[in-house]
């Protein structure tokens, strides 16, 4: 003989689980919430505002530290580390310049990004000293040579530029400068 099939019952399922377990006969008991995990901490805030006001005024200063350069004026700077006889002898054009960079007549921003790339490129070959010919800025719609100031302040604030100077009359005068560059 056959056993009859268990016929389904007619309580649910959660209700059969609890009875299994002896949940209804007070055997179990439910179990504390979990806490929470911990939330990452918040990022501190930042005073953005003030970053960027700090970065212009120190820009701005940048700008402002370095005199206005006249047409006849003199390039002149060094680091502290190199000799001033160093210095001495770029004036008199005792440094033979291995490349040249002529920017007469450019626009400024054009200007500044070619003298950028070239003095990269210069120091990525090996170049110890270059000529830069910025022209003295008689024709300049303002009233100071604005190429020749924009040299004078890339030059300044580049730190493989070791020490630059116009050269005499006959390399270029107030119109271009030597500049020795840091071996790579």
């Amino acid at each position: 003989m056959r056993k009859a099939p268990p016929q389904p019952d007619d309580r649910d399922d959660a209700e059969l689980f609890r009875a299994a377990i002896g949940a209804d006969r007070g055997k179990v008991r439910a179990l504390p919430e979990a806490p929470l995990p911990p939330s990452p901490p918040k990022p501190k805030p930042s005073a953005k505002m003030a970053r960027r006001d700090e970065d212009a005024a120190r820009d701005e200063f940048r700008h402002a530290v370095i005199a206005e350069l006249e047409a006849g004026d003199v390039l002149s700077h060094r680091r502290d580390e190199i000799p001033p006889l160093v210095l001495k002898r770029l004036a008199r054009g005792e440094y033979s310049p291995q490349e040249e960079l002529d920017l007469h007549g450019l626009p400024a921003h054009v200007a500044e990004a070619l003298l950028r790339e070239f003095l990269r490129d210069c120091r990525t070959h090996g170049v110890g000293c270059v000529r830069i010919v910025h022209g003295k800025g008689r024709n300049s719609e303002e009233r100071l040579p604005v190429l020749k100031n924009l040299v004078d302040r890339v030059l300044r604030h580049r730190a493989d530029v070791l020490a630059f100077h116009s050269p005499p009359v006959a390399q270029g005068g107030t119109g271009a400068v030597l500049v020795l560059l840091e071996k790579r």
